[in-house]
């Protein structure tokens, strides 16, 4: 591993989603670290899509070199406009939103094609939305150890409406090269879906059979695409 070390970006920003905290990149983290790279995890408040791209930027502030930015679902929002942070060499969405500039996470989700599933969130309360307890485990973690999917239902963070309404001002994957691994038995954002924002955003794909949550069920697939990320950066000189 110290050879492959030694010509590759050696710095990671994981970058969680709604619903969750940054302690589900755990599984990540760990093979990444075994694996020779220094890793961040971004503890956005899912507030706003200003406020989370802020508090990516601060952690992009205190890294020297250059940075692979991973993010999850809505996540992928947050790095495809923290992203032009000229540190960030390369993008990984994992089952994530990849916006064009203009678009938010709720004016991709509003007109679901017909049989698509439909995520079980609750109407808004004090601004902030949270999915169905009783549904979270099926819809968003289905691969997921029963407990911990019980777990994660049980300690939601209340994802800003301000956040699913925030949109993109330049979408970083116009400049940057990116990854991204799509989820085929998603529950949350349509497979469909995630495979058309990554042929728009000409991204280098990979797929696993695996629920949303696939970077707490498959983590050593989603730091294999990281790795790649990270390769094919130094391999092409960024």
């Amino acid at each position: 591993m110290s050879a492959k070390m030694n010509s590759t970006a050696k710095t990671i920003v994981l970058v969680h989603g709604g619903f969750v905290d940054g302690s589900g990149w755990e599984g990540v983290y760990k093979i990444l670290k075994q694996d020779g790279y220094s890793v961040s995890i971004v503890q956005n408040p899912t507030t706003s899509l200003a406020d989370d791209v802020a508090a990516t930027r601060r952690v992009l502030a205190g890294i020297n070199g250059p940075v692979i930015l991973v993010g999850h679902s809505y996540g992928g929002a947050v790095i495809t406009e923290a992203g032009n942070d000229p540190k960030v060499a390369a993008l990984v969405y994992i089952a994530a939103f990849a916006l064009d500039e203009g678009e938010s996470v709720s004016s991709l989700i509003k007109d679901p094609p017909p049989g698509a599933p439909v995520p079980p969130i609750l109407p808004p309360q004090d601004g902030y939305l949270l999915l169905d307890e009783a549904k979270f485990a099926a819809s968003f973690a289905a691969d997921v150890n029963p407990d911990r999917g019980a777990f994660m239902a049980d300690s939601q963070v209340p994802w800003g409406v301000a956040a699913l309404n925030g949109t993109v001002n330049r979408a970083a994957w116009k400049t940057k090269p990116n990854w991204y691994l799509v989820s085929t038995e998603d529950k949350m954002i349509p497979p469909a879906a995630q495979h058309l924002m990554a042929k728009r955003a000409r991204s280098t794909v990979a797929q696993i059979a695996a629920s949303h949550a696939v970077y707490e069920s498959q983590p050593r697939t989603v730091a294999d695409v990281i790795e790649a990320a990270a390769a094919g950066v130094s391999k092409n000189g960024g």
